[in-house]
Parts: structure tokens; C-alpha cells; sequence
């Protein structure tokens, strides 16, 4: 019998998908962390040049 049957291949794709999920998410919400920081950053410099 073979290791790679059809239930330990999609077990293993699972969990797959899931840690690239994971990291996608964690991508897109440094992204916007990033953003938001990024526009206080520049409103404050905007302040003080006025």
C-alpha cells in the first residue's frame, strides 16, 4: 500500500493551504498597519510644517 493516498494527500494540502493562508494574512495586515502608521507619520509632519 502506498503513503500517498488520496487521504494523506489532502490532509497534507490542507494544512498547506492553511500556513499559506496564515502567512497571506499576515502580509496584508502588516500591509495595513503599515498604511495607517505611514498616514499619522504624515499628517504629523504636515502640523508641523504649518
Amino acid at each position: 500500500m502506498s503513503r500517498n493516498n488520496d487521504k494523506n494527500i489532502k490532509k497534507h494540502n490542507d494544512k498547506l493551504h492553511k500556513a499559506q493562508d496564515k502567512a497571506k494574512n499576515a502580509k496584508i495586515a502588516l500591509k495595513e498597519k503599515r498604511a495607517i502608521i505611514i498616514k499619522q507619520f504624515n499628517a504629523s509632519k504636515a502640523q508641523e510644517n504649518e
